[in-house]
Formats: C-alpha cells, structure tokens, sequence
C-alpha cells in the first residue's frame, strides 16, 4: 500500500482520534505517511484561535485533513443549534484560514450532507447544493459545514489556495457511536435491537414512519474517498462521496432487525413500533457518486449487508 504521495509529507488529521478519523489514520499509515498529528480535543480547542496556533506550530503540516466536527442526530440537532452552527463554523473558517496564511500546501475540507437544500432532486448533484435551504431539524449544521466550500472557493479565486471540499454521505461501521442520546441511525438501532433482545422485550419503538430514504457509506470506503482526493484532486468543485445506494428507514429497521436476530429469532420474534408523533427528518437521500469516480476514480466498495454484519459483531464484541 505504499504510495509515494505521502512520502516525507506531515500530515495534520483534526478529527484523526474520532470514528472516520481513526481510519484515516490507519489507511494513511499502511500508505507511507510517518508524520502524522493528531490534536487531541484534551489538549486543543479548535474554536479558539490560539490553540489553532498553537496546532499548527506544533504540526507544521504539508496536509491539513480537517474531519473534526460537532455532529450528532435529529435530537441533538435539535437540542443545541447555536453550538452545532458556532464550534462547526468557527473551527473550519479558522483553521482554514489559518492554513493558507502559514502556506499550508492543501487543505481537505469535509462538508455534510445536511448542506443539501431539504427537497433535493433524488439523486443529489452537487449542483443542487444551492437550489434551497436545509432540512430545518440540522440546518445550523449543515450551513455551518457549508460555509468552508464558500470559504474554500473564494479562497482559490483570491489567492490561488489549494482547498478542496468532500461531502461525505451518513457514515457506519466498527467504532461508531453507539450512545442513543448522540448516535445515528444505524448504531441506534443495532444497539436498541441486541438490548431489545437482552431484555426479552418483544418491542423497540422507532421515530418517525419509516418512509424516509438514507443513503450510507462504510467507514473504510469513506476513508478511502478521502485520501484519494487528496492525492489525487485539486480542483474547486464540491464531490459527493456516497455508495450509490437508497434504503428507507423501514427497510433498514428490517435488515438490522434480521441481522441482530431481534426480528428473526424464534422464540422471541420482536416487532418495530413507529412513533408518527417524531420528526422523520429530510424525506430522501441518495447521492449521485458519478463526480468522484471521474475526478480521482472513487468508487465505495463493501456490500451494505456485509458493513452492517462487521459493524454489529464490532459492537458485540465491544460489548463484551
């Protein structure tokens, strides 16, 4: 996996002890990078500027991969706006900023899919990325990511600065977060169907009707996606990265549901009930992918059943 890319380059991976983060890191390792830094949220706090400072001095990065961000579901979306909108915003503007004054040679900018206006033409372009405002439930969010490819873009047209922008689809896999207060979709319900299960409950109540669509990328793959644009792309225009395929929540339920053995066990064959009551949230996403394969040949790889299966016996086994 040795590739000459990241031969003698210092890498500064924000984010990089976080769930996409970690596997970045790895992917970066197993690809030649020696130096790579990681600021630990413990010791920087990348709204303030002197700790920007402080990172950079410290890092002396060629590659700034800037994933960190303050993330979460509908609820916690809900719950804490203003920080979602401030700590996503102040951080990327700053440390952008930042990168092109000190010469930094590149910066990997990760947006969201929240960025996209709420009634996207399915698949999503990223020339509809204008075309509306967000889902209201994650808008602070997603503007707030939104604004590092305004930043990026103004960036390259005044001075000629290398900052590339990636919208990264929901992400899943071995390592997420598994706390329902903070988690998405997937981890929620895998861990709310093994406890479900556990418990003997015949049961677990869900948000929503299940009729919303999501589209979601293996961890790994999204790693991946990441590194190849920065070895491999420098150009101004935002690129999805996504897997091409459209589930809806129902059917997910369904299939985690199956895969636990929640919904398939013999003795104790449980059921979802669906809270109509709760937001469903954005009613349809699916990407199209066609930009990264074209760009730099990007293309996710791992079999949705076969990222679901590994991400449950991670979380079993994590269980433990």
């Amino acid at each position: 996996m040795e590739n000459d890319f990241w031969n003698g380059k210092r890498v500064c991976v924000t984010g990089g002890a976080g769930f996409l983060g970690s596997f970045v890191t790895e992917k970066l390792r197993q690809r030649g990078a020696t130096e790579i830094y990681i600021p630990l949220i413990e010791e920087y706090d990348l709204v303030k500027i002197e700790d920007i400072h402080r990172l950079y001095d410290t890092s002396r990065p060629d590659i700034v991969i800037h994933l960190a961000a303050l993330a979460g579901g509908i609820g916690a979306n809900r719950a804490k706006p203003a920080d979602f909108f401030y700590i996503n915003l102040m951080m990327g503007v700053q440390l952008m900023h930042e990168a092109w004054r000190r010469g930094i040679e590149k910066f990997v900018a990760i947006g969201t899919i929240c960025a996209y206006p709420k009634f996207t033409p399915i698949p999503f372009r990223e020339e509809n990325l204008w075309d509306g405002y967000p889902e209201e439930t994650n808008a602070p969010y997603g503007l707030a990511k939104k604004m590092l490819l305004v930043q990026a873009q103004a960036y390259r047209e005044q001075y000629g600065y290398n900052a590339i922008y990636l919208l990264p689809v929901n992400l899943y896999g071995p390592r997420d977060n598994f706390n329902l207060q903070t988690s998405h979709v997937i981890p929620a319900l895998i861990r709310k169907c093994l406890e479900a299960q556990a418990r003997g409950d015949k049961t677990v109540t869900l948000w929503g009707d299940g009729s919303p669509t999501r589209e979601f990328l293996y961890v790994e793959d999204a790693a991946e996606g990441i590194l190849q644009a920065a070895e491999r792309y420098n150009g101004a225009e935002p690129v999805n990265l996504g897997s091409g395929m459209e589930i809806s929540i129902k059917d997910l339920a369904e299939l985690i549901g199956r895969l636990t053995g929640f919904t398939a066990g013999t003795e104790h064959r449980g059921e979802f009930i669906w809270d109509t009551s709760q937001p469903n949230g954005q009613p349809r996403r699916a990407l199209d992918v066609s930009r990264a394969e074209q760009l730099f040949g990007f293309r996710a790889g791992t079999p949705f059943e076969e990222g679901l299966r590994r991400t449950i016996e991670w979380y079993r086994k994590s269980k433990g």
